[in-house]
């Protein structure tokens, strides 16, 4: 750097000099403090100084990396503890946790979104984009449910009835939503139906809906012109549709000449201008995508992949959960060569019926978004605006969740030496071990922590050490009241076997009757596919619990035909969760191998524990 500001100096002095000595000699400095300073003097330092006492000469800029890279990843207020690791389950911890356990989630999304296509699109124009998780108060208990908004797909519609104005006039929205339970089985392997068909049913008053249109959601890319003299389908009603006016204050009305004019040249559409539908009252809806609509309104935020739809009050909405990050934390280490600084720090809520957006602030404490509020101060609001309806569903998210999980399997290393030796790397496990297994995710369930009675809606993920295949700790984020955002650590004792994902799966894939069975299924004619594998801690123990799926390969409708069950030392195998769990207890035997893609299941499932 000095020698730099001298040559700058010597170059600006030879305007006046003009001689070529100076300059050479100029360029020539430099070149040699370049190859001296900046290449030989730090390697001679490395190889003679730092070297033979590397872990020594590092350790204050070790130090510096770890408390940088912990708190600009949020990792300094993760809670960690220890627990004793207890093998075996026993029949009083299950009871003591009976909520918990009736509550675990066996339905896996991929599957589930295939049936409800299947049983819930009804016409060819609607489509699901994907299943959501979250909880709702039903029978006065916090109860976890899936759901997936009905969108309208134009692309589907026959391509003999594609024509302009039904495309943009006629078939303007989705409509309504399915809702399931996350557990229960009815029929032949079939999801229980919570919220269904069209208009939406339900005998939950805080699923049923009021405003059911979707005119903004994950698949909605055309324009569409509402408002206007042609009325618009609503949803389909026997060998009739029923029609509809839109009543929202969405969109750009089209109240003139040179407004029509403009949109006409926007979208290259000059039907706008010749249509005689389009009135001044007529409203034309743009940027209906909700991923594009939050990155128009602000470019500056990061946004998670997976926005959730929610029921409240009557009506839909989209939670886009956004970031700020930051490639310039001092000392801190980049995630995967990108930003080194990540909060999630912004609450997005989007109305499915008028794209009226919504930003609130969930982290006060972050600088950058505090300083963009500073800029656009009609753009943010503070949490405590949030109607409580929606807020109760407010989610930890599972990006920020992936992204601290991969720093904390090496910045949970606090001691110098140890981080140096990389002596207690972890990781975050696969879980697959064949063709028809899913990766192992973070998954959402209502459970409560180890020592602690309360439940609360947590987001888990696994680790085990980068080696090993047993498990040596969990981490869960809590997403509900004032406890949003805590995320604990629960460790278990080096020297006690607690079973990792990838142990369950092999022995679970060595069981003879899940082998015979899973052999069976998958010969011609159907395809057995295992969901993905819940690691479910209840007491100091864990419960693991992988759903089994049976579809025929000539139709995309999986159904749930078996569940397994694995503790610390016993293996079930069931057609339910309360069978699986009989078996794996040793008080039931092992259901025989059963052929075909056919079979009965409770309907509903009964509940694990019986009353009285």
């Amino acid at each position: 750097m000095a020698v730099t500001i001298l040559a700058a100096v010597l170059l600006v002095a030879n305007i006046w000099v003009r001689t070529w000595k100076l300059l050479a000699g100029t360029v020539g400095a430099w070149l040699l403090a370049l190859i001296v300073v900046g290449g030989l003097y730090p390697a001679f330092v490395q190889q003679f100084i730092v070297k033979p006492s590397e872990p020594e000469k590092e350790q204050p800029y070790i130090l510096n990396n770890i408390a940088a890279t912990r708190k600009a990843f949020g990792l300094d207020k993760f809670r960690e503890r220890e627990v004793p690791a207890v093998a075996s389950i026993s029949q009083q911890e299950l009871t003591d946790n009976k909520s918990v356990v009736n509550d675990i989630r066996l339905w896996d999304y991929r599957p589930l979104l295939a049936t409800f296509s299947q049983l819930q699109e009804i016409r060819s124009y609607y489509s699901f984009s994907g299943v959501d998780i979250d909880r709702y108060t039903i029978d006065g208990q916090n109860r976890q449910v899936m759901l997936s908004a009905r969108e309208l797909a134009t692309g589907e519609l026959d391509p003999q009835v594609r024509t302009w104005q039904n495309q943009h006039l006629i078939y303007t929205h989705g409509y309504g939503a399915v809702v399931a339970s996350v557990n229960d089985i009815v029929g032949e392997g079939l999801p229980r139906l919570l919220l269904q068909n069209i208009p939406p049913k339900t005998d939950i008053p805080v699923l049923s809906l009021t405003r059911p249109e979707l005119y903004y959601g994950e698949l909605t890319d055309d324009y569409a012109f509402v408002n206007s003299r042609t009325k618009e389908f609503d949803y389909p009603l026997g060998d009739n549709n029923q029609l509809v006016t839109y009543a929202g204050k969405g969109g750009v009305a089209l109240s003139n000449i040179a407004t029509k004019l403009l949109f006409s040249v926007r979208f290259g559409d000059g039907n706008i201008m010749l249509s005689d539908s389009i009135t001044p009252e007529t409203r034309v809806l743009f940027h209906r995508n909700i991923h594009d609509s939050v990155k128009l309104l602000a470019p500056f935020l990061q946004y998670d992949n997976d926005p959730y739809l929610v029921i409240a009050d009557g009506k839909l909405y989209w939670i886009q959960d956004a970031y700020t990050t930051s490639d310039r934390y001092p000392y801190s280490t980049p995630y995967e060569d990108s930003f080194n600084y990540i909060r999630n720090s912004v609450k997005v809520v989007i109305s499915a019926y008028d794209g009226s957006t919504t930003f609130y602030v969930a982290d006060p404490t972050d600088p950058i978004v505090e300083s963009y509020r500073g800029i656009f101060p009609a753009l943010f609001k503070d949490m405590a605006a949030m109607p409580a309806s929606i807020k109760s569903h407010i989610r930890y998210p599972e990006d920020i969740m992936n992204v601290q999980a991969r720093m904390f399997a090496t910045y949970h290393m606090t001691d110098p030496r140890v981080f140096y030796q990389k002596e207690d790397l972890w990781t975050v496990p696969s879980g697959a071990q064949n063709a028809n297994s899913e990766p192992l995710e973070a998954y959402y369930t209502i459970m409560s922590l180890p020592g602690e009675k309360a439940q609360s809606f947590q987001l888990i993920l696994p680790f085990t050490p980068s080696t090993k295949d047993n498990m040596i700790a969990w981490m869960a984020a809590s997403s509900d009241g004032e406890n949003y955002g805590q995320v604990d650590v629960i460790r278990y004792p080096k020297q006690q076997l607690v079973y990792g994902p990838r142990q369950i799966e092999a022995r679970i894939n060595q069981d003879p009757t899940i082998s015979s069975q899973l052999t069976l299924w998958n010969q011609q004619g159907s395809t057995a596919r295992t969901g993905n594998l819940l690691t479910v801690p209840i007491s100091n123990s864990v419960l693991y619990v992988e759903p089994l799926f049976l579809q025929a390969t000539t139709s995309k409708f999986p159904e749930l035909k078996r569940v397994i069950v694995a503790t610390g030392d016993h293996v079930g195998f069931g057609v339910d969760l309360a069978s699986a769990l009989e078996v794996a207890m040793g008080s039931a035997p092992k259901p025989p191998v059963s052929g075909g893609t056919t079979g009965t299941s409770p309907t509903p499932l009964r509940s694990v524990f019986c009353q009285g």
